[in-house]
């Protein structure tokens, strides 16, 4: 899921599966970012939960050349599954797919002594294959599943080609097939399958062995007895929402009896409707048969859902494919032997390869149509990497090997389901020492913040997934979480707290922003006044990228040409040289949030180090954000309390040092890092009798400034300390450069 994975057309990298979250969170969002050396040629991002209506209005998504940005942020309003109910309605899968462009048959990327090699073929005519349907009757299919089955059975019914051959197999307590044997998908057969379809209905228990011996049975005798349809790809598919009850309920026995039946003949695609059975198993079956499991949730787009797997299938062009390397270059190679290849799909194998063997590196590839072998040899492309090495430098070449890494860690957790005692505990040490030392989140690993615990007594655990959920991986460089044994009392300040300088310049409350100028012992400050959802740069270094930007929030109701207090209600802190992102709200501090990384909340304790930054979280009160041989920086949290005239937590953002960042930074504060002069001459009182006008010289230009105070909160957040300083009116207008509609950007990254 990075954003740097990639898909091909109507493939999808699932970027979220399952409950998007438990309850109403007050700022969940998706942020997708993708690179792709070739070019994207289409993007697309659905979410199971929305309607199409909803999701063209809540799912932001863009591309140009070789990058793509889908952005998912709904407020709590648009969470809600009613107006008045407090129950989600982001429960579900959020799906973003896309294409690249393809002119050439694969593709080889090469760097640190490990390649990845990606198959996707075009323009190849589709196959013919022989399919059958095994569906679960049992009378636990009662009601919105069976409908939705029959529905994405007539579908797909209307879909196949005529050259196909199909047919279904039911089984409740007893098995019934629709014909003894495959038949082709004239229009006087699909009418009559749909017919079928339409008429059936649910009958006892759960006889899964019979049904899919079945239904292997006559695909094996299609294949053996019809010489017309062996060169056919054959496909057995399965639906089921529940265990083993009647017949041969024993899971072992099971598998052992389908292995027997296939054998690797052709794939095994189970489907798992709803939870209320065991998924383990059916991907067990259908890894063990070449083939994968998928669950489908009970909820109003099943019927999508069952059809859009299909779709997947439906087009097989190559029969075993096979991609080969020479012996002495290569090892610890991915899987790379796949039974079909299907329309929409794209083969992925990755390796290491040997040292001083690159000049001999090749990928060939073997498979076969209609009987006939279908042979390519790829090459890796000497000058696109080095253009991609330049482009990207390290991040590409720890992408690649990262890429090796990910592959290899599912494929044994793959390979752990399948296996018991001593052999599978061999293979979950592999993948977690592969999970921990590329920091992956994996079923095997989680991350707990220790020596803290919420008022329950539970200490916050971060990104565990499910058992049946695919790692979340956090991708760019390989990054270090360092989290301390032992955490200082929350109303001590932390020892990795720096010393705060006395005077700073920072953004607070309303939102003023407060410029220290230490040559004058005085202060320079001024508002901005947008409105809410605005993003503004705070801070960019050209020279490294560095950037702060912050997004404005409030009420978003006002009365025309009336002033709205509007605060920061989101940061985001990005270092592009070593691949770091943070973003920060009043709820949530998130590491790398693009590329699924952790996610700490202001009650957690904890130092992160990455590379060259540092991030140290004091619970309940700021966060400091170090950049080596840069700066550092501090995000104060405002929370709500009685009293209060603010409605909403919002974030402070002060600039603790920054005499190291280079000369040409900008942004709304960091055009005032480095010394400049200002005078201020013939004060006068000004139209608030109470205020000092005064003429200021500052930048060449002449301005009106009024002198004026406010709160400095990076001591203490709830009172803060007065701070005084010459006021610029009309948002800074004279003392910074431009007009300050040019500091607003698309997003906090």
């Amino acid at each position: 899921m990075t954003s740097s994975s990639r898909s091909s057309p109507s493939s999808s990298c699932s970027i979220l599966s399952g409950s998007l979250g438990a309850g109403i969170a007050s700022m969940p969002q998706i942020d997708v970012d993708i690179f792709e050396p070739q070019g994207i040629s289409k993007l697309d991002a659905q979410a199971s939960f929305l309607s199409k209506k909803q999701a063209a209005q809540l799912i932001k998504k863009s591309f140009s050349g070789k990058k793509g940005h889908v952005l998912f942020r709904p407020t709590v309003g648009q969470q809600q599954s009613c107006p008045s109910c407090s129950t989600t309605l982001l429960k579900g899968d959020f799906k973003v797919t896309y294409d690249v462009n393809r002119d050439k048959l694969c593709d080889l990327l090469v760097a640190n002594n490990h390649f990845a090699h990606f198959f996707a073929p075009q323009n190849l005519t589709k196959l013919n294959k022989n399919v059958v349907f095994v569906i679960d009757i049992s009378s636990s299919m009662e009601g919105q599943k069976l409908k939705q089955t029959k529905e994405a059975l007539l579908k797909i019914l209307g879909d196949m080609r005529p050259g196909d051959y199909f047919n279904l197999v039911l089984f409740g307590s007893a098995v019934v097939s629709w014909r003894d044997s495959l038949v082709q998908a004239t229009a006087a057969n699909l009418d009559a399958a749909q017919n079928f379809v339409r008429r059936f209905s649910l009958a006892g228990s759960t006889n899964m062995n019979d049904g899919l011996l079945q239904g292997i049975e006559i695909l094996n005798k299609a294949q053996g007895s019809l010489p017309e349809l062996s060169n056919h790809a054959s496909i057995l598919i399965m639906l089921t929402d529940g265990e083993p009850t009647e017949g041969v309920t024993d899971r072992s026995q099971i598998l052992k009896n389908v292995r027997k039946a296939i054998r690797g003949r052709f794939p095994l695609y189970n489907l798992g409707f709803g939870h209320n059975l065991d998924l383990n198993f059916l991907e067990v079956m259908s890894l063990e048969n070449n083939g994968r499991a998928q669950r489908i949730y009970e909820d109003h787009d099943a019927t999508q859902q069952l059809q859009g797997f299909y779709d997947q299938v439906a087009n097989p062009l190559l029969t075993d494919v096979e991609l080969l390397y020479p012996w002495d270059t290569v090892s610890a190679l991915t899987q790379h032997h796949h039974k079909q290849y299907y329309e929409g799909s794209e083969i992925m194998v990755a390796g290491r390869i040997a040292d001083h063997k690159l000049s001999s590196f090749k990928g060939d590839v073997r498979a076969y149509r209609e009987g006939q072998e279908f042979k390519t040899t790829c090459l890796v492309d000497e000058e696109e990497m080095k253009k991609l090495l330049q482009e990207r430098g390290h991040i590409l070449e720890n992408h690649v090997e990262r890429l090796w890494a990910y592959l290899t860690i599912q494929e044994l957790l793959d390979k752990r389901m399948k296996l018991k005692g001593e052999e599978k505990a061999n293979v979950s040490a592999k993948a977690l020492k592969m999970s921990m030392d590329y920091q992956f989140v994996t079923p095997l690993t989680s991350m707990t913040i220790r020596g803290m615990a919420d008022q329950d007594g539970h200490e916050p655990i971060i990104d565990k997934p499910l058992e049946d959920s695919p790692p979340l991986e956090m991708l760019g460089p390989r990054k270090t979480f360092v989290l301390a044994a032992s955490q200082p009392s929350p109303t001590r300040p932390s020892s990795n707290t720096p010393h705060l300088p006395n005077k700073v310049t920072y953004v607070d409350t309303d939102p003023h922003f407060i410029i220290h100028v230490p040559q004058k012992e005085d202060a320079l400050c001024f508002n901005i006044n947008e409105e809410p959802g605005v993003v503004l740069n705070l801070v960019q270094d050209p020279d490294t990228g560095f950037s702060v930007n912050g997004q404005l929030i409030g009420k978003e109701a006002r009365s025309p040409g009336q002033h709205e207090a509007t605060y920061f209600g989101r940061l985001g802190i990005a270092n592009p040289a070593t691949g770091f992102q943070l973003e920060v709200t009043p709820q949530n501090i998130t590491l790398n949030p693009g590329s699924g990384g952790p996610v700490f909340s202001w009650r957690d304790q904890a130092s992160l180090r990455q590379d060259e930054v540092v991030v140290t979280i004091n619970r309940k009160r700021n966060l400091v954000v170090s950049v080596e041989d840069r700066g550092t920086f501090e995000v104060v949290l405002h929370r709500v309390w009685k009293g209060s005239a603010v409605h909403q937590d919002f974030l402070g953002f002060y600039v603790l040092d920054s005499h190291r960042m280079s000369a040409r930074t900008h942004g709304l504060l960091g055009q005032f890092f480095h010394p400049f002069d200002y005078q201020v001459s013939n004060l006068h009182p000004g139209t608030d009798p109470t205020k000092t006008d005064a003429t200021m010289v500052v930048k060449n230009r002449r301005l009106t400034v009024t002198r004026g105070s406010q709160k400095d909160y990076s001591k203490d957040p709830r009172h803060g300390t007065e701070v005084t300083c010459w006021f610029i009116h009309n948002n800074g207008d004279g003392l910074i450069d431009g007009i300050h509609t040019d500091y607003i950007v698309p997003d906090i990254f």
